[in-house]
């Protein structure tokens, strides 16, 4: 687990492929840290380490990974995300993330507005049904908090410092970013189909399931 909190900004070295996968050779200032198993957020992808030393480390990447994340349109000299798995204990500033990447979306614009860069993402129905305003999504692996959400979009803000010290201070219009939905969301979202789908089988006739109108009697909605 992560926290989308970006450690570094890390630079691709070499990208070795084979026939339907990949080794990313990555410098970063943490590698030195790093023992080979340890598990690394790269743009949001989780990936293991397979060979380190003091100034890079290597990852293998594998098909499903290429074709389903943004990794796969990296080169030489492209700038990464860079994230260590979460210790027990520490503080979790941002919001837990696995990971494990749901989608990609594409960014539609960059506009300022006072100190901030509000970046607009276009995405399918299958990440858009899962947010709500001022919920958290990772955008290439970096936690932030979701501003609007319309039927073929949601937008971001970006401070300074994000900006800085994250991909998205250098991404641009037309760019392909990896999308993670937050995990309680969809943990929710299934509760709530498996509740709803299939009424339960009383005497009564009565549903122990959630419905809507469940909701509203008992003062949710």
């Amino acid at each position: 687990m992560f926290t989308g909190l970006i450690e570094e900004l890390g630079k691709i070295n070499s990208i070795r492929k084979g026939t339907s996968s990949a080794v990313l050779d990555i410098s970063a200032e943490m590698a030195s840290e790093i023992k080979i198993g340890e598990s690394i957020a790269v743009n949001g992808v989780c990936l293991t380490a397979i060979t380190t030393s003091n100034t890079s480390f290597q990852a293998e990447v594998m098909e499903e990974t290429l074709q389903k994340t943004n990794l796969g349109d990296l080169k030489p000299g492209s700038g990464v995300n860079l994230e260590r798995a979460l210790q027990i204990g520490n503080r979790l500033d941002g919001h837990l993330v696995s990971g494990h990447v749901d989608g990609t979306g594409v960014i539609e614009s960059i506009s300022t507005k006072d100190i901030a860069k509000v970046i607009k993402i276009s995405a399918g129905d299958d990440i858009l049904r899962y947010l709500i305003p001022k919920g958290s999504i990772a955008i290439d692996g970096i936690s932030l908090t979701l501003v609007e959400i319309e039927d073929n979009y949601f937008t971001v803000s970006l401070i300074p410092h994000t900006r800085k010290m994250t991909t998205l201070g250098i991404k641009k219009i037309g760019d392909t970013v990896n999308l993670e939905i937050d995990t309680l969301a969809k943990y929710v979202a299934k509760f709530m189909e498996n509740m709803t789908a299939a009424p339960d089988n009383n005497s009564d006739g009565k549903t122990d399931g959630i419905s809507v109108d469940f909701l509203i009697k008992n003062g949710f909605i």
